[in-house]
This record gives structure tokens, C-alpha cells and sequence, in this order.
């Protein structure tokens, strides 16, 4: 398909310059294309599989402590075709036109041309395959085999997990990567070794490894809005997962990692799920780790490893089953990075001298050496020990090679009582990972979500062979029912509780939100971002709950309370303050009818860049609208992340476009924010904003 593309984009380069013929419209669709196709290579670059269910979800999640720099060859490449893509609007000012007569007929074929582009790129392909992987699908047929284990563990084992980042079992290929990793060879020698193991879908990154992992189900977001991790309170709270079972066992469970916790939701995955202590880059930070032990990722794996091995003492010493999981990360891609310990580390190879190999010659050492002190430490055999991959390696410098070998996941098993053995399975993926392990501790559990225990012999068929059954045809089943693992199935019922959040279901949510009902009042779609504008686009035959500040609904509004209003298809309308908001309302009430045209809501829009620091005081805000809406608007100054309206006034700019807001503080806030509230369709570019202390009454 490569050639055709390049084709496509050869001929539209004609088509664009055989005619001056509407030649804006052809160069604007030319270099939206491009640009569409250099994100597309950025992505790709970054996930190692175009766009896909990583990406949708690495867009809503929180994306601190990302490690940056190690793509900034990427990026710079990127803003690069960038510059590129925008060639065909220069063109139109530079190329001198031969007048031609068939302008409209060039036009046609433009458009044609641009269309089948689209079609042979990976574009489509990849858009056809999300759509596939997110529609709508009745999962009731699968929903049975969603187990939670219920059995007592008759002798609990201590339980050590190591996650090696990107740490697939290819690397151990000996005829590939001669002498790469000796010590990882030596240990799956002496361990359960379970071969041929996939990532479905949904668990291709590292927080969905671990979900996939130690709760048996893919990684999915919250229905219809891939935006929308950072306000979800609550980690997908309906699910059941490893260490939600084992803290009702009696475990302790504590989780290390060098990484920012915040990055992609890992810290509140495992906070949501039964864990005690989460220490990640925070942490280390507070325990005065020198900074040459820090890369742009977090802490290096020689400083992580060897704190779990002292937190494995201790918890260890202190007699309570314990789960302790930690998460390498110098494996991390496109490169890798070298710890203090392996500074002189060097794999010699073939290929020369690749970053990666190194790194993934010193993670050989780390990760054995951290394995034989707890072996031999006085509570080895109490303990059982996994290593795993938290997913296959992510494009790196060694991906030419890979792809040419049969790929898979590590996942190994050591302990006292279990039997060195290789187990082939033909059809499991890392989703069986936690009920595996639990069939050790217990052989008569041997399920978790959606995961089997792959030492079962009568091990049913469930979500790993559906991903792997006629090109997953099923499998959207399975990720249709995780999606619902966010909010729960009662979800007719809304209300505001102490912390301003809308709770859904099992779900606080931080507000503005909007919540889509079908005609069953099912709940369809969750919005949390650009919610004015889903509002007014929201299919008519369904129920819309839209709930933000009062502010949003009416002119007359200059408090800070909380309201929701709902609209039915029949155009009943209500709108529901907030001490009937805090008491909550059912969604499949009746509502009174309303006549005219659905209203328009406004939407918080920030002025400010980022919150500031303002002692007490009177002051005056002022500054210049370049452009503003037709009719008055609320601006505001908010304190207190935003939960404390500090001032608000109706404003109309003059002819010259300026506003002026006085407010007066009666207490230092440490963020204080200006924002607008306008509907989608407005407009409001600001210039020159200033706070100015009044001389009268001002206090700082």
C-alpha cells in the first residue's frame, strides 16, 4: 500500500498545480493530509503500532513524568514534516498558472485523489480498527465468564513481582542474542516458564500490562471519552483485581517503582486496588537519592532493586503475607539507559554497539541479583517470585530485529514447591498472568476476571483465545464489558457529593460532565471535555444530564453552586439546583415540556495561563479583548483549585475592547485563575491582562 500512497501523493502534487481552480481549498486539503500523516509516523513511532487503543488512552491519561527527552530525535523529525506539510499553501503563492479550461474537472479529480489516499493509507486501516475495537457491542453473552475468586487461600506465600519494562521473552533467544541475558536464562531454567504468551488487546502498554496482568481484563477508558482519565476519581472501581483479592486475604501489599506514579494513571490504578504503599519517583525524591541516579524517566533500576530488596526484608520481618511489586524502567524505549552500577556495561554484538543491548545486559544482572538475595535470605522459601514483562518492547533500536523472530512475553514463576518445566500455550496472553499465579498458591482457583489459570488442564476458552480467534472478531466484546468496569451499571441515579464531584455509579467525577442516555436510559456516553459543544451536537432522540456550575445555564447566576440540567427526547427540560443536586435525582424521571430551541450552555474558559500566588487585598483586573462575543459574559477569578469563586461580574467589553473587574481578597491564595464563560461558538482573544492593587483598602 506504500507505493499506491506515495502515488496518490504524487498526483495530487499535479492536480494541485494543473489549475488555479479553487487551488486554496485543494492546497488546504493537501497539507491537512500531510499533516495527518506526519502525526501518524510521530505515533507510530512512539507506540509500534500506528494509532491504537495505547494512544487513544495515553490522550486522556496524565502524561507527567513522561520521559521527553528520549524522543526529542522524534520530535524534532516531526516538527520537521510538519514544516513539509504546509509546502502546498506556499506553493500557492510562489507558482505562476498556466490558465486551463478544465479547472472544475482537475478539481473533481483532486478530491478523488485525496479520497483514495486516505483510503490506502494507514489512516483508514488504523481508524477502521479503533472503530471496530470501541463500537457499541452487547456483551451480555461474555459477561458470565467474569469471575471473582471467592475461595480462601488454605496457605498464603508471600509473593515478590518483578515488571521488566519492555523485558520480552525474545531476548533470551541465545541464537539471536548470544550471552545477552546468562542470569535470566539461568533462572527460567529453574523456573515454571511459560512460553508463547501474547499482549490482547488493551494490554500492549505498561499500565494496561499491569491491569491485564493482576486483574484478568484489557485496558479500556470510560465510555465514548478517551479524555477522560485525569477526572476520574476512582481507578476502574467495578473491577476485582489481584490485590483487591489478596488484602481480603490478609495480605499487605506495596508497590515500588521509579517512574512518576501520575504517569498514565499507575499510581491510581494500584491505590484504587487493594495497595498500601505506592512509592514511585516522589519517593525516592524524599529519600535524597543523589541525582546522578535519575534518568528522564525516574530512578535507575540499580537504586529501585536494591530498596525492594530491603522492603522485602521488611515486610518479611514483620510476619504478615505480603505482595510486593516493583517495575524496572532503563529497558524503556527508544534506547535505553545505564544505571551507576552498569556504567561500563557493554554487550558485544553483531549489531554493534546498541544503547539497548546494554541496558538490557545490565537488567539481566540487576534483576538475578535482586532474585538470588531473596532466595537466600532466610525468607526465600516462604516467597514466591515472578518475572514478568509488562508488555513486547515498543519501537526501539533493535525493533529490525525482532521483527524477524517468533515474539512473546516472560512471564517466569520460582519458588520452593514449583517444578522447573517450560508450559507452551497456544492461546494465552499476559490477561492469564494473575490467575496463574493464584493456581499456585491455591490449585483450586484458577480464574480472575478474565483470565485462566494456564496450569488448568480443562482451562476454558475466555478472553485470550477470543483475541486470537479469527482475527479477534469476539474480542470487542471483552473490552466493551472492561469499559464498563468505570462506572458500574447503576447509573440513572446522579448526584454532587461533599468533594463537588458527580458520582456515577461507582465513579466521582470532577465536573463539568455530560452523561448521554439511549432510550432504554442506558447510559451511552460520558463527556468531559468539550461538553458544551457535545451538548449541542448530542443525538435529540436521547436523555442529556449536563452538570457544572449554575453559571453555565443561566445570566442570572454569580455564585459558585452546582446545577444540572436535563433534557429528554421529548424536550422536557429541567434544571435542578444544588441542594436537590447534593440529595440526587433519577435520570428516567418525567420532565415537564419545553418549547423553543434547546439551550445553549457555557463552558469555564481560562485566561489565565496557570494559577498565581496573591496575598490580600483590593484589586482590579483589566485587560483588552481582540475579539469578544456579541452579547455580555461572566468573567470570574477562582481560587483554590478552582472550588472557590473569589469574584464575578456580568461584562461587556467597550469600543475598544476593554474590561475591567474589581474583587477584593480577604486571604493570601496560592492560585488564583481568571476565567470566561462563554458557549462553544464564542470567542474570546485576550491581550495585555494585568492585575493592579487598588490603593484604597489594599491590605498587601
Amino acid at each position: 500500500m506504500l507505493w499506491i500512497l506515495l502515488l496518490s501523493l504524487l498526483l495530487l502534487t499535479g492536480l494541485l498545480l494543473a489549475s488555479r481552480k479553487w487551488i486554496w481549498w485543494k492546497a488546504s486539503l493537501m497539507s491537512l493530509l500531510l499533516v495527518l500523516l506526519s502525526s501518524w509516523w510521530l505515533i507510530n513511532k512512539l507506540s509500534g503500532d500506528g494509532l491504537n487503543a495505547a494512544t487513544l488512552y495515553h490522550l486522556g491519561a496524565d502524561m507527567e513524568g513522561a520521559g521527553v527527552a528520549d524522543f526529542k530525535g522524534y520530535i524534532a523529525a516531526y516538527i520537521a514534516l510538519l514544516l513539509v506539510s504546509l509546502l502546498p499553501l506556499a506553493l500557492v503563492r510562489v507558482q505562476r498558472w498556466r490558465r486551463i479550461e478544465h479547472g472544475k474537472a482537475v478539481f473533481g479529480g483532486f478530491i478523488a485523489m485525496w479520497l483514495v489516499a486516505v483510503l490506502v493509507s494507514p489512516l483508514y486501516s488504523d481508524g477502521q480498527r479503533l472503530y471496530q475495537q470501541t463500537r457499541p457491542v452487547d456483551y451480555s453473552v461474555i459477561a458470565p465468564e467474569y469471575r471473582v475468586p471467592q475461595q480462601a487461600l488454605a496457605k498464603p506465600r508471600n509473593i515478590v513481582w518483578i515488571y521488566g519494562e519492555s523485558l520480552e521473552r525474545t531476548y533470551l533467544d541465545a541464537s539471536t542474542f548470544p550471552d545477552l541475558m546468562p542470569n535470566l536464562n539461568r533462572l527460567a531454567g529453574q523456573a515454571l516458564d511459560v512460553r508463547g504468551l501474547v499482549s490482547a488487546e488493551g494490554g500492549g502498554w505498561t499500565i494496561a500490562g499491569l491491569v491485564s496482568s493482576m486483574c484478568g481484563v484489557p485496558l479500556t477508558t470510560a465510555k465514548d471519552d478517551e479524555n477522560s482519565m485525569g477526572r476520574m476519581g476512582s481507578f476502574l472501581p467495578e473491577a476485582v483485581c489481584l490485590g483487591d483479592y489478596l488484602k481480603q486475604q490478609g495480605y499487605t501489599n506495596h508497590y515500588m517503582g521509579g517512574a512518576n506514579g501520575q504517569f498514565a494513571g499507575k499510581g491510581q490504578f494500584l491505590a484504587t486496588h487493594g495497595f498500601d504503599a505506592v512509592d514511585d519517583l516522589a519517593w525516592f525524591k524524599q529519600q535524597k537519592v543523589a541525582r546522578s541516579h535519575f534518568s528522564p524517566w525516574g530512578v535507575h533500576d540499580d537504586v529501585l532493586l536494591d530498596k525492594a530488596y530491603d522492603r522485602f526484608v521488611q515486610l518479611s520481618k514483620q510476619g504478615q503475607p505480603f505482595m510486593l511489586t516493583t517495575l524496572t524502567m532503563d529497558t524503556h524505549h527508544p534506547a535505553g539507559h545505564l544505571p551507576s552500577a552498569c556504567k561500563r556495561t557493554r554487550y558485544q554484538s553483531e549489531y554493534g554497539n546498541i544503547g539497548m543491548l546494554n541496558a538490557l545486559k545490565c537488567t539481566d544482572g540487576l534483576i538475578s541479583k535482586l532474585v538470588d538475595r531473596i532466595q537466600a535470605s532466610p525468607y526465600g522459601d516462604d516467597t514466591l517470585i515472578v518475572i514478568a514483562s509488562d508488555h513486547l518492547a515498543m519501537p526501539n533500536d533493535l525493533s529490525h530485529i525482532l521483527a524477524k523472530q517468533k515474539r512473546e512475553n516472560l512471564l517466569l514463576f520460582l519458588g520452593k514447591d514449583i517444578a522447573p518445566r517450560q508450559l507452551a500455550t497456544t492461546a494465552g496472553s499476559t490477561l492469564d498472568s494473575g490467575a496463574t499465579l493464584l493456581s499456585l498458591i491455591q490449585p483450586d482457583i484458577n480464574a480472575i476476571g478474565f483470565g485462566r489459570s494456564l496450569l488448568d488442564p480443562k482451562r476454558t476458552d475466555s478472553a485470550s483465545a477470543a483475541a486470537l480467534r479469527d482475527n479477534g472478531k469476539d474480542y470487542p466484546r471483552y473490552l466493551a464489558f472492561s469499559r464498563s468496569l468505570w462506572l458500574g451499571d447503576k447509573t440513572r441515579q446522579l448526584r454532587i457529593d461533599d468533594d463537588n464531584q458527580v458520582v456515577i455509579g461507582l465513579q466521582h467525577v470532577q465536573p463539568p460532565v455530560l452523561l448521554e442516555y439511549d432510550k432504554q436510559f442506558d447510559l451511552k456516553s460520558v463527556y468531559l471535555e468539550n461538553t458544551s459543544k457535545q451538548f449541542d451536537l448530542a443525538d435529540p432522540a436521547n436523555t442529556l444530564a449536563y452538570v457544572d456550575r449554575c453559571t453555565a445555564f443561566e445570566d442570572g447566576s454569580a455564585d459558585g453552586d452546582w446545577c444540572a440540567m436535563l433534557v429528554n427526547r421529548d424536550k422536557g427540560i429541567k434544571l435542578y439546583r444544588d441542594d436537590a443536586l447534593r440529595d440526587g435525582f433519577a435520570v428516567d424521571g418525567p420532565l415537564e415540556p419545553f418549547s423553543g430551541p434547546r439551550p445553549s450552555i457555557r463552558q469555564a474558559h481560562m485566561i489565565t495561563q496557570k494559577g498565581r500566588r496573591t496575598r490580600a487585598g483590593q484589586y482590579m483586573l483589566q485587560f483588552v479583548a481582540k475579539q469578544s462575543p456579541d452579547r455580555g459574559f461572566w468573567i470570574e477569578a477562582v481560587s483554590s483549585q478552582r472550588k472557590v469563586v473569589v469574584a464575578q461580574q456580568w461584562v461587556q467589553p467597550d469600543a475598544e475592547g476593554r474590561i475591567s473587574v474589581p474583587f477584593g481578597l480577604d486571604h493570601e491564595v496560592d492560585d488564583l485563575e481568571i476565567r470566561a464563560w462563554l458557549n462553544h461558538a464564542e470567542k474570546l482573544a485576550v491581550d495585555n491582562v494585568a492585575l493592579v492593587p487598588s490603593r484604597r483598602g489594599n491590605r498587601g
